[in-house]
């Protein structure tokens, strides 16, 4: 609890997505299918696209060659990685409202952060260098854990790293699948939504359509409720 808000409870950590949650990666993403599937005179629609927002990329790949890229599932997944990260590298990172400037306050107010991807590390660390000293404590990426989100494993290792108990972070994220792993991790979960609709999801704790209101203080006042039942269930 805050000195000057007793009654608010500040999470022990707050574990963020990447993609579409702090940089707004999904379009580039999106793009790199769109043009790896004309390659192969494969057919891809926006809707299938979509459908792979928030999920592993080997999962990613596996549909991309049955639909017809005639690549290894490897191979699918270094080629889309590379072409988002030569984009990203090209120029100033996309990113989302309001996300920079939390991470870095959390920063500033002593709460620690990781950064939890699908992601390959090699890009993540693109995303974590440019917050530097300001950023995340812990990065944990897709080729860091045996099972993609929905599975709660990478909330789960960036929590274990920290040294904190998974049920006392606050999880941020713009996916179902992303929010559903965070919700299996048992963090307190807020649901920021992006390119695909979550309004209707079954899970998260919080849901939001911008952070770019969202301070310390308001995340903290929004998230007190679940953070304080969860610390009362524990307790028990």
């Amino acid at each position: 609890m805050t000195a000057e808000h007793p009654e608010r409870v500040l999470p022990a950590a707050v574990l963020w997505d990447m993609d579409g949650t702090i940089i707004d990666t999904e379009p580039i993403w999106q793009q790199s299918q769109v043009e790896l599937t004309a390659r192969y005179d494969a057919e891809w629609t926006h809707e299938d696209g979509l459908s792979l927002v928030g999920s592993g990329l080997e999962r990613s790949g596996e549909i991309l060659r049955d639909k017809g890229v005639d690549m290894d599932v490897e191979e699918i997944v270094q080629w889309m990685t590379d072409y988002v990260m030569e984009r990203l590298q090209a120029g100033e990172l996309p990113w989302r409202p309001g996300a920079r400037e939390l991470v870095e306050e959390l920063h500033d107010r002593g709460v620690p952060t990781a950064l939890v991807t699908m992601s390959r590390r090699k890009m993540a660390l693109v995303t974590a260098d440019a917050l530097g000293a300001r950023g995340f404590r812990v990065v944990v990426a897709g080729d860091d854990v045996d099972r993609p989100k929905p599975y709660p494993d990478a909330y789960l290792a960036a929590a274990a790293q920290l040294g904190v108990d998974p049920t006392a972070c606050i999880a941020i994220e713009d996916s179902a699948t992303g929010v559903a792993s965070a919700v299996a991790s048992g963090a307190v979960t807020v649901a920021v939504e992006h390119i695909v609709p979550l309004s209707e999801i079954a899970g998260g704790d919080v849901h939001l359509t911008t952070l770019a209101d969202v301070d310390v203080d308001r995340l903290v006042e929004l998230t007190t409720p679940a953070l304080a039942a969860r610390t009362e269930t524990a307790s028990r």
